[in-house]
């Protein structure tokens, strides 16, 4: 059993319902799961947690959703190494964007790397002009993801 926390950055719910049917899955495979919504960088830090599932979607040009701003930031000022933590990031977001595609993952998938944790699995990202409900894509993912753990 893995102890995860799952993060997440939303705008309109679609990222937090992800979340929702995530932690569902998981905590059906035996995981004791965490939904953070309004993170903080110790909830992720603590010594308890083993995995860091990032859900969020993107905002503006290319942008973190509200809720995770400050976390993020927090995360880059407090700089914790997150060695010995392993993490995953499923970015929602819409190609028609372009260049800003999925850009609030990317920038999350970014600073856990920088921050030393190890990368389970490649970032997801979901195009919303491809899928009307994100989820269709996230849970397999997860659930291939939760294989590894």
């Amino acid at each position: 059993m893995a102890k995860i926390a799952i993060v997440v950055g939303t705008v309109y719910g679609a990222a937090q319902f992800v979340a929702e049917q995530a932690a569902e899955v998981l905590e059906g495979l035996s995981h004791q799961v965490n939904v953070y919504d309004d993170p903080e960088v110790s909830k992720i830090t603590a010594p308890d947690v083993d995995f860091i599932l990032v859900i969020s979607s993107t905002t503006g040009a290319g942008d973190l959703p509200p809720n995770i701003t400050e976390f993020y930031v927090n995360l880059k000022d407090q700089f914790p190494l997150l060695t010995g933590k392993q993490f995953a990031v499923i970015a929602l977001g819409d190609s028609s964007y372009g260049e800003t595609y999925c850009g609030g993952g990317a920038q999350l998938d970014a600073l856990f790397e920088e921050l030393q944790a190890t990368r389970l699995k490649g970032m997801l990202k979901i195009d919303a002009c491809e899928y009307m409900q994100p989820e269709d894509a996230a849970l397999p993912w997860i659930k291939s993801w939760a294989e590894n753990l």
